[in-house]
């Protein structure tokens, strides 16, 4: 009774963590989605610079295609470990825990990877000006779109201040991303009449603080130890389980001699009785020994003895 409520907590367990890679997988493919809007507009925005290196090395472990695989294959994995744990099946249990130890190593070396320092310095957010000479141009509308994403998400304007807008392109006030309310001419309003309605931050140091690690990246290294820790978890209990089904699988000892099909003990046969030894025979005397019969019968020796 107790091996079995032990196999029974194992499988409980076991399912309870299967639910939980589930629900991390999901929220790390929703996280790095959100991610890889943000990050496709910061390298618009760095291109060519060591800027975009640097924002490369940080968040590529987190975006990269094999992640989002890996991810996507978690959940296929945990839905099989759910089914093996209830059907008991050893083969689909196998193939859980194998899949399980490939998974941990490919998260652990992008764990490695994520925490690479990227080389950056303050110094080298001032590249960001060289960006925006090119805004509003036809034929960079995608720097534009990049330049609207980053200064209305992060409400920063500029590099430094919102006058850099001024001194790097021909326009008369910065564009109206940089507005804290946005409408069409806010930019403008604002401008002659109330500088404060303008993000006063400069996006330089936004980008910075971007590169060098958000709260969502942040949140993806916790969720990543998570997993991890919990992988080691559920290949231990895996293993624990295995052992248990394939214990009980075995081939029964075969019934002992004296052991009746029902399970109750039998009588033991009696031993077979030994014969009682008869007195052997001696030897026969000789007829001389005895002496020679007389006509009834008696030999001599005994007519001499009743005599």
């Amino acid at each position: 009774m107790a091996r079995q409520d032990a196999v029974r907590c194992l499988r409980c367990l076991l399912c309870a963590l299967n639910v939980l890679f589930w629900l991390v997988a999901i929220c790390v493919l929703a996280v790095a989605a959100w991610l890889r809007d943000y990050l496709n507009n910061v390298l618009t925005l760095t291109a060519d610079t060591r800027l975009e290196e640097a924002a490369i090395v940080t968040y590529s472990p987190v975006v990269h295609p094999v992640i989002i695989a890996v991810c996507c294959f978690l959940i296929i994995v945990a839905m099989v470990g759910y089914c093996g744990t209830l059907k008991d099946n050893l083969l689909l249990l196998s193939w859980y825990f194998g899949s399980l130890l490939v998974i941990f190593c490919v998260e652990l070396a992008s764990g490695v990877w994520t925490y690479e320092e990227p080389p950056i310095q303050r110094s080298d957010m001032i590249s960001l000006k060289s960006r925006m000479p090119n805004y509003g141009l036809p034929r960079y509308q995608w720097l534009t779109h990049a330049w609207n994403f980053f200064q209305t998400e992060f409400k920063c304007c500029g590099v430094i201040y919102f006058t850099d807008w001024l001194e790097m392109t021909e326009m008369e006030w910065p564009p109206d991303s940089c507005c804290a309310r946005q409408y069409p001419g806010c930019a403008r309003q604002a401008h002659h009449w109330d500088l404060s309605a303008l993000h006063q931050e400069g996006c330089g140091p936004k980008v910075y603080s971007f590169i060098r690690g958000t709260k969502q990246l942040q949140a993806l290294r916790f969720l990543g130890v998570s997993i991890g820790v919990s992988q080691i978890l559920a290949m231990t209990l895996t293993l624990t389980l295995l052992w248990a089904l394939y214990y009980d699988r075995r081939a029964p000892d075969p019934p002992e001699q004296g052991t009746a099909q029902g399970g109750e003990h039998a009588p033991a046969p009696a031993p077979p009785s030994q014969p009682e030894e008869q007195p052997k025979p001696g030897p026969p005397r000789p007829a001389e020994a005895r002496g020679p019969a007389l006509p009834n019968g008696h030999t001599q020796l005994e007519m001499e003895q009743f005599s």
